[in-house]
């Protein structure tokens, strides 16, 4: 499965508050409700829940939350970039600003730990720290953020 599968654009959600993890979490599972046309509710508890055997934080202020969820036919998934970082009890304990948010069929099996294990191994302070300097072209945040490849300016500057 390609990231332009997983994620399409009207996916990314850009500069939102939060002052907790729950918080976080929470605007993940609306973004997600959105885009997935499910009860918000439903996506936080599948969140949390999975949430309760274990941070998600992998490092670097980046976050994959993930759950299985009914009603879904494939994996989808949703990024959250917050305007501040809130802690979240990461692998490092750095507070996270940037949700990379995996929802699969009740019924996946192995395949839906690739994309996972795909999105730690891209993770890096690097890749992070662009993301983070992305401010408004989602298309090229959305290329940097999953890809692990530097933004390039989408305008030539001269000076």
């Amino acid at each position: 499965m390609s990231i332009d599968e997983l994620l399409d654009r009207r996916a990314i959600t850009p500069r939102l508050s939060a002052r907790s993890k729950r918080q976080a979490l929470s605007l993940v599972a609306e973004a997600a409700a959105r885009r997935f046309d499910m009860d918000a509710a439903v996506v936080l508890d599948a969140l949390l829940a999975r949430e309760q055997a274990g941070s998600t934080g992998v490092g670097a202020g980046v976050a994959v939350p993930h759950a299985k969820l009914d009603g879904l036919d494939k994996m989808r998934g949703v990024f959250v970039r917050l305007e501040a970082p809130v802690d979240f009890d990461s692998v490092d304990g750095q507070p996270v600003d940037l949700l990379f948010a995996l929802f699969a069929p009740p019924d996946a099996g192995s395949e839906a730990q690739a994309p996972r294990r795909s999105a730690r191994e891209r993770d890096s302070p690097a890749s992070s720290l662009a993301a983070r300097r992305t401010r408004s072209d989602r298309r090229a945040q959305r290329r940097q953020c999953l890809s692990g490849c530097p933004v390039r300016p989408r305008h030539r500057v001269t000076g």
